[in-house]
């Protein structure tokens, strides 16, 4: 019989990337990850956004949050801020793909639906492929290499007026699983979360009372998810001890997709 294999359950120490982490799911995943020690890039479009997420983790007393500048669309951006970060930090171990953007819109209702089209795909599709393959010369560099792409339950069914989103979210899924295969042999790990009804800025203006509502008849909790919920998924993926997860495409959302009626 093996002897029990201790695993670690720590990110301290480690350096990691996530876009889109000046509010929302991005902003309470910095939180977390600073608080378990590791060194966070808290990048966004805004640096003012980003740098105002580094003060509320400074805050707390802890100095291991730097703030950048990123538009995950611009493909000369990432090269350049991802290698500031590396530079920065030393190294990159976990990249958290969760910048996003809202596209909602009806399939023949809008002058705009290419420009939206596009810019869902640019934001939050191809972004996450281009941010591994420029983070992947440091990721192969680190003995606990993650990579958690943050997708939606809308890229695993769909609310009308919202394919512009959906195949975006629908896209990441995909991407996942490639990549997860694609970078398996290198012990480099690849893992989705597909958030449902969180309380973020994408969903503060949906009247309370139709929050109440969607959450009483479509989730098996009866609420809305905080965005801490989301984050501490996204660390469990992170830890050291998940080596043997990957290419897992995880729901967060208190139960919508299992619910039946």
């Amino acid at each position: 019989m093996q002897p029990y294999q201790p695993l670690s359950r720590s990110v301290a120490g480690r350096h990691v990337i996530i876009t889109g982490a000046a509010s929302g799911m991005g902003r309470a995943t910095a939180h977390l990850f600073a608080r378990e020690g590791a060194q966070v890039a808290v990048t966004d479009l805004d640096l003012a956004a980003c740098e105002a997420v580094v003060a509320e983790i400074a805050a707390a007393g802890i100095s291991t949050a730097r703030a950048f500048a990123l538009n995950v669309a611009d493909e000369g951006a990432i090269q350049q801020v991802v290698g500031e970060i590396a530079a920065s930090f030393g190294g990159i171990d976990i990249l958290v793909n969760n910048a996003g953007v809202s596209s909602f819109c009806p399939l023949d209702g809008s002058a705009d639906y290419d420009a939206i089209w596009d810019r869902a795909l640019a934001v939050m599709l191809s972004a996450q492929q281009r941010m591994v393959r420029a983070a992947l010369p440091w990721l192969r560099q680190s003995d606990a290499a993650r990579i958690i792409n943050i997708a939606s339950t809308e890229g695993l069914g769909a609310t009308p007026g919202n394919t512009p989103y959906v195949a975006a979210k629908s896209g990441v899924v995909g991407l996942t699983r490639g990549l997860a295969v694609d970078l398996g042999k290198e012990g480099i790990t690849v893992n989705c979360i597909c958030p449902g009804p969180i309380l973020t800025g994408m969903t503060e203006k949906v009247p309370e009372a139709d929050k109440a509502t969607f959450a009483r008849r479509r989730t098996a909790l009866r609420r809305y998810g905080l965005a801490e919920e989301v984050a501490h998924m996204t660390l469990n993926l992170a830890l050291p001890a998940s080596g043997f997860v990957t290419g897992a495409i995880i729901p967060v959302d208190g139960g919508l997709i299992a619910r039946n009626a």
